[in-house]
């Protein structure tokens, strides 16, 4: 695609310059930016990393989520679909991430309206506007876009008259220790350190059965692959589960009776009674500083301080469940005014940061929070939580929503922000540990 590409009929110009929408990522929440500009008769073009749409979402496709399906369906998605012989599954039902693909995001991304303008394989490695870097104003919120591109083919440059980066975060995880970083010496062990939410059960179950893993991580992410990896050691002699957190309690999973989520609330029970049976290992204050192989070199030791003396683990391997954060390194050009805690909009960042909450029932936001101050430029969908936790799949469907009803020029649908999600029952205040996104929305 070049520059000078002309938009597919039937769609109008967007609002600056005659170019597409830029949208990044083709998820769920990409996906439905797509629908909301569809409908508003306003042209745009997907960048996808991945081979396909929702590629992120395979990635887990073996997990349950603990949203049901009335939470998972993308209002705009849904009218879109219906004109089809889409048959929407039961709203009560809780979906693997694969029939989540399968029953909703793969149709949708087949729609040829939106299927003509994704392009996979294209992963956006910078973001800029047209013939100027970010110290220049004159002129700034009337110049295009320009997204560079980074395809087989090798590096070229699009144009767009407003971006929406709904590229997500679960390819850039927390570091493993406790000053954000990843440990002294992980260079050194990186085939035995995993990355969040394995398939314990299916693809990866020789990885697992007959070893000892550990698992790092506070979250619902951690504690989902630690009730697999307690079901596979039922199985598989010598299979054993140690669990890592820094404080005293993992009190966003243990805590979550009263959440209106019952799939999540089951998760923290689970874990409390895996526990107290002796089935996960429960290694509580400890903060990792250094990562080594083991003399054989079949395994990992994980070294650091607990109740403030060293403390070793040996393991075979370990599993990063520390949470995610936004991957901000092709926005150098773009002017950001995010929050210093979390790395959220700054706006919206009271209203989700783990230090002061952590509750899943956040205020309803849109285009207001969202916004920075680079005309037309918005992070929406997990990325838009920066390092918090607790994000749902229908807060960032009414984040677009919002963004493209301004985009449109409707201030007024724009700023009628509705947005009710189920209570988590968490809503802990103080240190917050390994903030970053739970599974699954």
């Amino acid at each position: 695609m070049t520059l000078g590409e002309l938009s597919p009929p039937l769609l109008r110009t967007p609002p600056l310059g005659g170019q597409p929408v830029a949208i990044i990522g083709a998820g769920p929440v990409g996906l439905a930016a797509a629908a909301h500009l569809l409908e508003r008769g306003i042209d745009f073009r997907i960048y996808e990393a991945g081979a396909s749409a929702a590629s992120g979402v395979a990635a887990w496709a073996h997990v349950r989520l603990f949203s049901p399906w009335s939470f998972l369906i993308d209002p705009a998605g849904r009218r879109l679909l219906a004109t089809t012989d889409w048959v929407e599954p039961d709203a009560d039902r809780l979906p693997t991430g694969a029939e989540l693909i399968e029953a909703y995001l793969g149709p949708l991304a087949s729609q040829e309206a939106i299927a003509s303008r994704i392009r996979t394989g294209s992963t956006v490695v910078s973001v800029s506007r047209q013939g100027m870097d970010r110290t220049r104003s004159a002129g700034r919120s009337t110049t295009p876009f320009v997204l560079r591109i980074r395809t087989e083919g090798g590096l070229s440059e699009v144009a767009a008259s407003a971006v929406i980066d709904a590229s997500g975060t679960y390819a850039s995880p927390n570091g493993l220790s406790s000053n954000g970083l990843e440990p002294l010496g992980a260079d050194e062990v990186a085939g035995r350190v995993v990355h969040a939410l394995p398939d314990v059960l299916g693809a990866d179950r020789a990885r697992f059965a007959g070893r000892h893993t550990t698992v790092v991580g506070a979250g619902h992410s951690a504690a989902t692959t630690l009730i697999a990896i307690a079901q596979l050691a039922r199985a598989e002699p010598g299979t054993r589960v140690s669990w890592v957190i820094r404080n005293s309690a993992a009190a966003r999973v243990s805590s979550s009776r009263d959440d209106e989520l019952q799939a999540r609330a089951s998760i923290g029970a689970r874990i409390v009674e895996l526990v107290a049976r002796g089935e996960v290992a429960l290694v509580d204050r400890f903060e990792i500083a250094r990562l080594r192989p083991t003399p054989s070199g079949a395994g990992v030791v994980i070294a650091g301080i607990r109740d403030n003396e060293p403390f070793e683990i040996a393991t075979d391997t370990i599993v990063g469940a520390t949470g995610f954060r936004p991957d901000l390194s092709m926005l150098r050009e773009i002017r950001l005014e995010l929050d210093e805690i979390v790395e959220a909009p700054r706006r919206l960042a009271p209203l989700i940061d783990p230090n002061l909450h952590s509750c899943g029932t956040v205020e309803p936001h849109g285009f207001a929070e969202l916004r920075h101050p680079e005309p037309n430029f918005f992070i929406a969908g997990m990325k838009s939580y920066g390092r918090a936790p607790t994000f749902l799949l229908s807060t960032g469907y009414e984040q677009v929503r919002s963004i493209v009803a301004w985009l449109a020029g409707d201030v007024a649908a724009a700023s009628a922000v509705q947005l009710v999600l189920p209570a988590t029952g968490v809503c802990s205040t103080g240190d917050a540990e390994g903030a970053g996104g739970g599974c699954c929305a």
